[in-house]
Order: structure tokens, then sequence, then C-alpha cells
């Protein structure tokens, strides 16, 4: 899955997400399975000639792509990425490793150990080795605090999307090359257009499209008004993000694949979209609007605008995974209602 954004004539923001290149609406592949990538792994010539060891490797829970493991050498614990031929362009785990050690410093990452271009014509797959970061996924943490730590869980997870939201970038499109030039998307129709292409994915009625896509013209009209473009994380939510249960401080933001140069309010939507926890939520959205020094409302208005391209891609996946599940129907309640807020 490829959260993208663009920007027409400068000021189009669209947000969707894809599978495959980032420039076309491709045809949804297949899931990769844990075993496959299991085998791909211990398979590949990368095993025998480098210095990872793949001779111990787990599945890294939280994640459905089932590319992602951990790989055990005695007391040390790597995490390794597979890219199977077929899927994300070659150069994908060079990218993936430009972005890490562009944001490091700035965000906590993991270091890069690792990264090898695949080779389809010789059916091997591409891998990135990084380091393994201490910490509990946010979305077993969240659940369990009360209304004080969770405000300050959200203070530190709004403080981390509005860092990524100051990282200006020149112009919208997906990160092409290992030296993260900017392409294109290729989405000239905008968001109604984006909705009008998944009608059939969707199988709704024709009333309820139509709702949908009153919904979508109002979206694309507010954020026609952003004026600047950012470096967008693309999966930043609770999922995504490593914390130290004790201290609820931030060690890690996983899970880079997606990023590209989009829209400033897009990692905030992704955020908020499903985590809204009264505590929490107010509390991320108080945190971005202070360091970017905007307007709550406002805000959070173009942020449900901008995540309004990821919810139809998923909700279009329904029954891939229980995220796709879930959007689906959160978008068929904002359909239904025309609230971009709105709950099922």
């Amino acid at each position: 899955m490829l959260l993208d954004l663009y920007a027409s004539n400068g000021r189009r923001c669209q947000t969707r997400t894809g599978q495959g290149t980032a420039n076309a609406l491709d045809e949804p592949r297949r899931p990769f399975t844990c075993s496959e990538g299991l085998g791909w792994a211990r398979s590949s010539r990368l095993c025998k000639r480098d210095r990872v060891d793949f001779s111990d490797l787990t599945p890294l829970a939280g994640g459905w792509s089932g590319q992602t493991f951990v790989a055990e050498a005695g007391a040390e614990r790597t995490v390794v990425r597979i890219y199977p031929p077929g899927g994300r362009p070659e150069a994908a785990p060079e990218i993936d490793a430009a972005v890490l050690r562009l944001v490091r410093g700035l965000v906590p990452v993991p270091d890069v150990l690792e990264v090898r271009r695949g080779a389809p014509g010789a059916d091997q797959p591409g891998l990135l080795v990084t380091t393994f970061l201490p910490g509990v996924r946010g979305d077993l943490v969240l659940p369990s605090l009360d209304d004080d730590d969770a405000a300050a869980l959200g203070r530190r997870m709004g403080g981390l999307v509005a860092d990524l939201a100051g990282m200006p970038t020149l112009r919208f499109g997906p990160f092409v090359d290992p030296e993260l030039t900017i392409g294109d998307f290729g989405l000239a129709d905008g968001l109604p257009g984006f909705v009008t292409a998944q009608a059939d994915a969707l199988g709704w009625d024709q009333g309820l499209l139509e709702r949908l896509d009153a919904v979508a013209v109002d979206a694309q009209a507010m954020l026609d008004g952003v004026g600047r473009t950012c470096l967008v994380h693309s999966d930043a939510n609770p999922k995504n993000v490593l914390i130290d249960p004790e201290t609820l401080s931030v060690t890690g933001l996983l899970d880079w694949e997606f990023a590209h140069s989009g829209c400033p309010v897009s990692d905030l939507g992704n955020m908020l979209r499903f985590d809204r926890k009264p505590a929490f939520a107010d509390a991320v959205l108080a945190a971005y609007c202070e360091r970017r020094g905007t307007d709550p409302g406002e805000t959070l208005e173009l942020a449900r605008a901008a995540d309004l391209w990821a919810l139809v891609d998923l909700a279009a996946r329904r029954g891939q995974n229980p995220v796709a599940d879930r959007a689906h129907e959160h978008l068929a309640a904002i359909a239904r209602t025309g609230d971009l807020h709105a709950l099922p």
C-alpha cells in the first residue's frame, strides 16, 4: 500500500493509496505471505554472501504485508524487510534507506545496516536491514492509559507529526530514486475523479456513491488552498510508533516505505483517523497546531479532507485486512452523513 499526494498546478492536495508503482491506479496484487517472505530471505543469495544472518527469522507482529521480520544472531536483533520481485520498484530498498538517513536525528528512526536492490530478472528480492528499536507499539499502549497519560502521549504524537510537517519540500510527488528525486503521481482529476475510479471496487449503490462524490468535491476545494509541501510518512499512526511504556516517550517511528513529498496535514489525518479518544485526540491536535501555528478547527477539517484519499483506497480493498475493513465502515458513514468527521 502506497499513500500518495499530488498537487495540480501547485495547489491541489490529494492523498491516495496504491500498490506497485506510484504512478498508476494499479490492480491490487495478491498479498505477500509471511511464509513466502521467509522463503525469499532464506533462499536468497544475499543470505550466503552477506553478513546478515537469516537463520532465525520471525515475522514482525503488527503488519499485514508479510514482508518484515526480526533476525536474531546471538544477543543482537535486527529488522529485515524483504522486497519481493513484482512489487514496488527495484530501487525501493534504497529509497526507503535514503528516507531513514534523511530524517535521522530529527525523529527517532532505526539505523540502516544493509540495503540491496532487488534483481527481478534473477527472481531475487530487495533487502533492507535496520537496527531493532526498543519500545511497545502505540496501539497496544494507548487503550490502557487513563486520560492524563493519554493526553501526555497525544502531545508527543502531535509533536511528532508536526515535526514531519515542518520538513519542507519543493513540490508534490513520489520519491523515485535513492537521491529522493520527486516524481509525478499522475493524478489529474482530483479526489472526485479518484472516487469515480474506485466506484466498482467499492460496490456501493448509486445514491451512496453520489453522496461520497459530493463530499469529495468539497474536500478537494479545501485542499486546493494548501500552499506548500513537506515530507509525509503516510502511515503515521499509533501502530507504527514505538513507545516507552514507562515514560510514554516516542522511541521509534517505523515503516517509512510509503513516504513521499505531500500535504502537511496528511500525517495528522492518519494519526487521528481511528484513534479518537478525546484526551488523546485533543492533545495530538493541540500539540500539532501549537508547533505549526495553525487554527485547530481549520487544521482538523483539512486533515480529515486529506485523509479521505486513503479512506477511499482502503475501502475499495475491503476484505484484504482489518484496516481496510474498518476504513470501509468509516467511509460509508462519511458518505451517508456528508460529514468528514462521522464515525460508523
